[in-house]
């Protein structure tokens, strides 16, 4: 995720929590799509296409988890982007945002086989709790969350390839990075890596 493509994803969930606030309750509220919003979804193909080809990639990344995860043992891990990863966050921005079903269904695949999901994002630790909250609630197990430090300026890739690091250091195996920006999967520490697509920028 770009940086400023992440400035977009954190402002569009960031508009939900204040809106939510605002709004006596009420869980339907939805953030005004901004200019650069609106320019990036009419950019973006349809999307029953970016589903189709969101499970293009699914597909051998379940055949590969299948295989790789069939001998029990190990502390092996996946590592999921959030935005338009995990999310339908370009298509359906919400306070709760709907699972990517593809990704949910590798996500759970994973956990069946032993494996932990374990989430890094861009996204800031200001926005912890309703990002938990909404994985939570659209069904995604969550061995872990890792977000940008407060005060922290570094370049995406750094901060993803640092805490992949991390979870290495915590005696974890990554069997597979999957993210649809290439500064979610450039930075090495992880077995494979599958990309979603990103449509040349047009999703975050």
């Amino acid at each position: 995720m770009s940086p400023s493509k992440a400035r977009l994803a954190v402002a569009g969930t960031a508009s939900a929590v204040l809106l939510l606030l605002g709004a006596a309750g009420t869980a339907e509220a939805r953030p005004l799509a901004t200019p650069d919003q609106a320019a990036a979804v009419a950019a973006a193909p349809s999307y029953a296409t970016w589903i189709a080809d969101v499970t293009a990639v699914t597909t051998p990344a379940a055949a590969y988890l299948e295989q790789r995860l069939a001998v029990p043992g190990g502390r092996n891990a996946i590592v999921l982007d959030i935005d338009n990863t995990s999310l339908e966050t370009h298509y359906n921005p919400a306070f709760t945002t709907p699972a990517v079903k593809p990704v949910l269904a590798l996500a759970k695949l994973a956990k069946a086989k032993g494996a932990a999901v374990l989430f890094v994002s861009d996204r800031t630790e200001v926005i912890r709790w309703p990002t938990e909250g909404n994985l939570k609630a659209v069904g995604y197990p969550n061995d872990g969350l890792h977000l940008r430090p407060l005060f922290n300026f570094d370049p995406v890739q750094t901060n993803k390839t640092k805490a992949r690091i991390a979870i290495e250091q915590a005696g974890y195996t990554i069997v597979a990075n999957i993210g649809n920006n290439l500064t979610d999967l450039d930075g090495g520490h992880a077995e494979r890596t599958f990309k979603l697509p990103d449509y040349n920028g047009a999703l975050s």
